[in-house]
C-alpha cells in the first residue's frame, strides 16, 4: 500500500494554504522558483518572466515577431494563423508571400526589397493555403502537418 501519510499534506497544511494572501503565495512560487534556477541563470533570468511565459491560453501558441510587420503567429487544433497588419491598402498588390515547412516569409512590403521571415509554431502542409485581407489585417490560414511517424532510438552502452 502506498504510505500516503509521508506527503507534507494534511489538516494543518490545508487550513494554513486557506488562509494565506496572495501576495505571500507569490512570493513563496518566486522563492520555490529561484531555488530550482541554476547559480548561473539566477542573473538571466526573473522568476516572473518566467511565469508570464505560461499565461497563453491552451491550444494557441502566439509568437509576436519583432519585425517591422508587426506580425503574430498561432495554432488551432487543424491550421496555422498569421496575422500581418496592412498599413497600406496598396502594400496587397505588390506583396508576394511564400511558405516552406515551418516558415512563412513575405517579400516587397514596405518597400521592394524588403524579406521578412516569420518561423511557425508548428509544421505545415504544402497545400491549401489561404490569405484574406480584412479591415487593414491581412490573414494566412495554413493547414498543419500531423507527422505521426516515429523513429526509434537504440541506446548502447560504451
Amino acid at each position: 500500500m502506498f504510505p500516503w501519510s509521508m506527503f507534507p499534506f494534511n489538516k494543518e497544511s490545508k487550513s494554513m494554504l486557506q488562509n494565506m494572501k496572495p501576495d505571500d503565495i507569490d512570493k513563496y512560487v518566486q522563492d520555490i522558483m529561484g531555488k530550482m534556477m541554476p547559480g548561473s541563470m539566477r542573473g538571466m533570468m526573473n522568476p516572473q518572466e518566467i511565469m508570464n511565459n505560461f499565461q497563453s491560453p491552451l491550444g494557441q501558441q502566439q509568437t509576436p515577431s519583432t519585425d517591422i510587420l508587426n506580425s503574430t503567429a498561432y495554432e488551432t487544433h487543424d491550421f496555422v494563423f498569421v496575422r500581418i497588419p496592412i498599413k497600406k491598402e496598396d502594400w496587397l498588390k505588390q506583396l508576394q508571400i511564400y511558405h516552406t515547412s515551418n516558415q512563412l516569409i513575405i517579400e516587397h512590403i514596405p518597400d521592394h526589397d524588403d524579406k521578412h521571415t516569420i518561423t511557425l509554431p508548428a509544421i505545415v502542409k504544402k497545400k491549401g493555403s489561404v490569405a484574406n485581407y480584412k479591415d487593414g489585417m491581412l490573414e494566412v490560414r495554413i493547414p498543419k502537418n500531423v507527422d505521426m511517424q516515429f523513429s526509434q532510438i537504440d541506446v548502447t552502452e560504451i
